[in-house]
């Protein structure tokens, strides 16, 4: 069930949703709006030196990335271009609530994606939200800390997760994610599963 606005206000006094900082006019009617910090994450230059010998991304293994902050005057994210942002606010969900963080129309239709595929938070989640920009437009886009970048949607479980985010043997990378951008950590505990079945490993 997606929370109204009359719902979203009875979770947060309720402690169901806790939102830092938090104000009542970025209430939608069903979403809340989340703002644009100021810390980034880029990718290094492609230099062996300071990057990877190969010209690739593995997984597996730990990829570093740059941190900036956006200047005052904003900083330009240039067509094609990806980078890790985060929202201002700190969010916590209890074992009952799940989210969806989703771009704002405004913002899509300048070309500027807020998120790749990875919008969902979890049960149990407590930290300040990642996010992953990506600029689709032909020209470069102007990013303003503080900017209205995305919108929080709610939705009520059908009862309260066993294992919350960050429970012991989940493997949570991200909670408690501290204030900024945190980058990939899929190479922490890193397996793959066997894809052949077992006629084709006898052949």
């Amino acid at each position: 069930m997606l929370l109204s606005d009359t719902d979203i206000t009875r979770a947060i006094g309720s402690g169901q949703l806790r939102i830092t900082p938090h104000e009542a006019s970025l209430i939608q009617p069903s979403s809340v709006d989340v703002r644009l910090d100021r810390h980034l994450l880029l990718w290094p230059e492609r230099h062996p030196d300071v990057w990877y010998v190969d010209d690739y991304i593995d997984p597996a293994v730990e990829n570093p990335m740059t941190s900036v902050e956006i200047s005052d005057r904003g900083s330009l994210i240039a067509p094609g271009q990806m980078v890790l942002a985060s929202t201002v606010e700190h969010i916590t969900l209890d074992a009952t609530l799940a989210a969806r963080v989703e771009g704002k129309s405004s913002i899509g239709r300048l070309g500027l994606a807020t998120h790749i595929t990875a919008g969902f938070i979890d049960p149990g989640f407590s930290g300040h939200i990642t996010l992953e920009l990506v600029n689709h437009a032909p020209r470069p886009i102007l990013l303003h800390a503080g900017m209205r970048i995305g919108q929080l949607c709610l939705f009520q479980l059908t009862s309260p997760a066993s294992r919350p985010y960050g429970s012991d043997g989940l493997a949570s990378h991200y909670q408690q994610q501290p204030r900024g951008p945190v980058a990939s950590r899929s190479h922490i505990g890193w397996r793959t599963w066997p894809t052949h079945t077992s006629e084709e490993a006898t052949q």
